[in-house]
């Protein structure tokens, strides 16, 4: 199950850095990668603070492409991020929830 997690953050992390480049199509093939990885894992802390952390980036990537399809990422990151408690993920979900600008 580790690897699986290794996987899914890295997928994450390459997401971020090709949306922050502009590349937003392999952002979310990036994003959608860690999705499937970590639905197919049992719940468990870890893979929701990594849900958590995929969602929020998911919205963040929309939004900054201007597309409003992004409120059920935006939902879902925060109902993660609160229920894991994650000071990181629940920083960033405030930060997508006050309409400022956009963190990746």
């Amino acid at each position: 199950m580790r690897p699986a997690y290794l996987t899914a953050a890295r997928s994450l992390q390459l997401g971020r850095e090709w949306a922050v480049e502009g590349d937003q199509e392999r952002a979310i093939d990036a994003y959608e990668e860690a999705l499937g990885i970590l639905r197919a894992l049992p719940p468990e802390r870890t893979r929701d603070v990594l849900l958590a952390h995929v969602h929020l980036a998911f919205y963040q990537t929309l939004a900054l492409a201007g597309g409003e399809a992004g409120q059920d990422h935006l939902h879902l990151g925060v109902s993660y991020a609160r229920t894991t408690r994650d000071p990181l993920a629940r920083a960033i979900a405030e930060e997508c929830l006050s309409g400022l600008d956009v963190v990746l």
